[in-house]
């Protein structure tokens, strides 16, 4: 079955620190863009973060940008989103997907995302 894989997420108190990564399972992502998105209960997604595959170009939501870095190593088959200044409201559960072109905040919910996994869960409380 082709999927991604996400894990790394966990509880960390407001400040801390996450790295997600995003796995591919059965398929090559050497030519997907990648978009991490989040989710809340009662909430449309919310495309945090994306990685294009043909330049590397990166593209963030305003807020987390400063404070969240996605990268991939194709080699490995592996996209990862370090998190750092982790605040309460960024609490959601986190999923990666290919992505028909890159894109952040709600401009991505007018695209189809593939091979999205379970998604890794982030709860930032003190």
């Amino acid at each position: 079955q082709m999927q991604f894989a996400e894990s790394g997420g966990g509880l960390v108190q407001p400040g801390g620190s996450l790295r997600l990564s995003c796995v591919a399972s059965g398929f090559s992502m050497d030519y997907l863009t990648i978009v991490w998105f989040r989710q809340v209960p009662g909430k449309e997604h919310e495309g945090v973060s994306c990685i294009s595959a043909r330049d590397g170009r990166t593209y963030y939501v305003d807020s987390v940008k400063g404070r969240f870095t996605i990268s991939r190593d194709n080699a490995k088959g592996t996209a990862y989103l370090q998190m750092n200044s982790l605040k309460v409201e960024d609490t959601a559960l986190y999923r990666c997907a290919a992505a028909p072109r890159c894109c952040a905040g709600a401009g991505c919910q007018k695209y189809e995302f593939e091979y999205s996994g379970q998604g890794t869960q982030v709860t930032v409380s003190s």
